[in-house]
């Protein structure tokens, strides 16, 4: 029998990782530290706790206020149905800040640090996952986000057993972009311009590998997160070009490049965003304007709750209820004998199994060895009076 450990000597261990080097995110490499907080028993109680990280605030905040919402949501509908409960650890990431990572790696260290904290739904970013990755790994979390697509994340090894998503790659929302625009769209000459992060130079480069092998010309240029002005940028793109492709994570950074595209004389350029742009910001630019975007189905009745609840229409953060649903069942089963180990959550994590018709993807949610969904669609979108319709 294992030895149950209590939550202040549990706290001890954590608060050395929170200010220590966890050392190599390699799982060959943890050290015996991270071992002790990985496997020691907690007590699951009344009330069971769950890191949240996400973007409260910062230039991401209108998706991940929308990321909190479906959280929260999901929350509020389980602690209505079960005599136990779960509350959210919640830390503001504020992704796209000027100062990096660095916000979504205290907000990591700091959960990995709570002694209650059995598994977390969160961070948002692709970039901000490999940053947290050496925190939240060393602490022994299992963690799942409902936005971080960059195709690496899972593939590279670094994280296996520990990172999981309710989202599909970009390999897969890349097959989607370029199939669209050569197939639907016949579009011959197309600029894509990344926002220099992991997400987006990842998708970008994926995208353009895969519209050149159909033959279309592909000019390529990338811009700060924290740029405001595109001027220059919109000036080098060639007077031809018939689609510019934007695979941001900051809706208002896509909205100002489409208002300043106008303003210069080229409101006839479609635009296409990802994932991150999936927002009322964008798609108020017009008719020229698609997205691609995760699976959903819009016809589950928890949309038409949230969108009660909430008077939006917002469904970016829909995955994050997925992600918080897959974390609190994984804490239910490893809690049924009373207590819990971090080890134990991640490993029902990783056993998950969400029938088609209870998962609000309207898909069956189930992960691979590598912690990503076994299915794997993206939709696409187009504007149509400043909202998103799925056309593909």
């Amino acid at each position: 029998m294992k030895k149950v450990v209590t939550a202040a000597a549990l706290a001890a261990v954590l608060a050395v990782l929170a200010t220590a080097a966890w050392g190599s995110t390699k799982g060959s490499n943890r050290s015996a530290t991270a071992a002790t907080a990985d496997s020691a028993l907690v007590k699951c109680g009344k009330t069971r706790s769950i890191g949240l990280l996400a973007p409260f605030t910062g230039p991401a905040a209108s998706i991940g206020i929308n990321q909190v919402h479906w959280a929260n949501f999901y929350k509020s509908t389980y602690n209505r149905t079960h005599k136990k409960k779960i509350r959210f650890v919640n830390e503001d990431t504020m992704l796209g800040s000027a100062n990096g990572t660095a916000e979504a790696v205290k907000g990591a260290q700091a959960v990995g640090s709570n002694a209650r904290v059995l598994g977390v739904v969160g961070p948002a970013g692709s970039n901000e996952v490999k940053a947290t990755t050496g925190a939240l790994k060393g602490a022994g979390l299992g963690w799942v986000s409902g936005s971080a697509t960059n195709t690496t994340i899972t593939l590279d090894g670094t994280r296996t057993g520990f990172f999981f998503r309710t989202v599909p790659p970009d390999s897969s929302q890349s097959k989607s972009v370029a199939a669209y625009i050569t197939g639907t769209l016949k579009i011959k000459r197309v600029y894509i311009i990344d926002d220099q992060e992991a997400y987006s130079t990842g998708l970008a480069d994926e995208v353009q590998t895969l519209l050149r092998a159909k033959g279309v010309t592909v000019g390529r240029d990338g811009v700060s997160q924290q740029q405001s002005d595109f001027s220059s940028i919109i000036n080098k793109i060639p007077r031809n070009t018939q689609l510019v492709y934007l695979p941001w994570q900051l809706p208002p950074k896509g909205q100002a490049f489409g208002r300043q595209m106008k303003s210069l004389g080229r409101s006839g350029t479609k635009l296409m965003g990802s994932d991150g742009l999936f927002d009322p910001l964008f798609a108020g630019l017009g008719n020229n304007v698609y997205d691609s975007f995760f699976p959903l189905n819009p016809a589950d009745k928890r949309v038409a709750a949230f969108k009660r609840i909430h008077h939006a229409t917002e469904l970016f953060g829909a995955p994050s209820y997925v992600a918080a649903q897959v974390v609190t069942g994984a804490i239910d089963r490893a809690c049924k004998n009373g207590t819990a180990s971090r080890a134990e959550v991640r490993a029902q994590i990783k056993r998950t199994r969400i029938a088609a018709k209870a998962s609000l993807l309207g898909l069956p949610v189930a992960f691979d060895r590598h912690g990503d969904m076994i299915k794997k669609p993206f939709g696409i979108y187009h504007s149509v009076k400043g909202v998103f319709v799925r056309v593909a």
